[in-house]
């Protein structure tokens, strides 16, 4: 496994970052502590979670596994560099509106302490916003954040889901309170979601902030079987999808067997060659799944190679505005 930096912070983590969303739902809590045992022998020790996760009225179930992995001890808490996420609507598990979706020092406060009740830990790596909320200032979220560090419960904040400007400005902010800030932005980024480029890319790396790309195969869109029969159980508007980008993925399925490698392997090697990203999320459900995904660390496409990709997915043209402008 190689390592690096997370953003500007003395933080090292893995280049690959596992997801755990399917953890209680698609995956089973033994497969789960299987695929998480794997991870830390494979040398992945930067693990993300959200307490939404789980879903509905088992909101929470997924960090509760999570902190049962934990219980089993042999070191496996102290291995990992924990994130988990806070916004959602959580309003199940705590009562009224300050429930709901959104953030706030409240917010913070509440949802925090539920995580590192299920989490059954003391302090969480990263802490993240999962989603930008302009009703809320952010003096009363970095107090928050400032109190949250000082008591030791997280070390370090990250966002996601957040606009270029919104980083600017949470730094901008930030800087004038002494405080380090933000550390990691989580977004949705991958060969066909290539809009993260104009803007957001280019200020996280400005701002010092190491981007975290989430569903990096868009789904399973890149993943190898979208236009196979195996994709059955896909819903009808996948299929759709799938059939209008049937010219792309032939080609690109076509440039993978010339590289010798899977279509989901080249995804993530391709993501890991940006020099913004520090480790794309791999939400898998199964070991399998997992110990294929590891083979994208040690694959560096060819520039021929990485042109020709540009050429199947082209992106926006670069960083704004010389992407549109002159």
């Amino acid at each position: 496994m190689k390592y690096t930096y997370l953003g500007k912070s003395g933080l090292k983590v893995s280049r690959l970052c596992l997801g755990t969303m399917n953890f209680g739902v698609s995956t089973e809590e033994q497969d789960a502590f299987r695929i998480m045992d794997a991870a830390l022998d494979a040398g992945i020790n930067f693990f993300d979670t959200a307490n939404i996760y789980g879903w509905g009225e088992n909101a929470g179930r997924t960090e509760e596994i999570i902190g049962k992995w934990f219980a089993q001890g042999g070191g496996r808490r102290e291995r990992t560099v924990l994130a988990t996420k806070f916004y959602g609507d959580m309003s199940d598990k705590y009562d009224g509106p300050n429930g709901e979706a959104g953030l706030s020092a409240y917010k913070l406060r509440r949802h925090l302490e539920g995580s590192l009740h299920r989490l059954r830990t003391d302090h969480i790596e990263l802490y993240q916003m999962h989603h930008i909320d302009r009703n809320v200032g952010w003096a009363e979220l970095w107090g928050g954040f400032e109190v949250a560090v000082q008591q030791g419960k997280i070390g370090y904040v990250g966002s996601s889901n957040f606009a270029g400007w919104d980083l600017a400005v949470a730094q901008y902010e930030a800087k004038s309170r002494n405080f380090l800030g933000l550390v990691s932005e989580q977004h949705k980024y991958n060969l066909l979601t290539r809009l993260p480029e104009l803007e957001v890319l280019p200020a996280a790396q400005a701002l010092g902030i190491g981007v975290i790309p989430w569903s990096p195969l868009d789904g399973g869109m890149l993943g190898g079987t979208a236009l196979s029969a195996a994709a059955g159980a896909r819903t009808g508007s996948q299929k759709e999808r799938a059939e209008r980008l049937r010219p792309q993925l032939e080609a690109y399925a076509s440039l993978c067997r010339d590289i010798g490698e899977g279509e989901d392997v080249v995804s993530l090697a391709w993501l890991l060659a940006n020099p913004a990203v520090t480790a794309p999320i791999i939400g898998c459900r199964t070991v399998e799944q997992f110990e294929k995904s590891l083979r994208a660390v040690e694959l560096e496409l060819s520039p021929e190679a990485l042109a020709k990709i540009d050429e199947i997915f082209p992106g926006p043209g670069g960083s704004a505005p010389n992407a549109y402008a002159w």
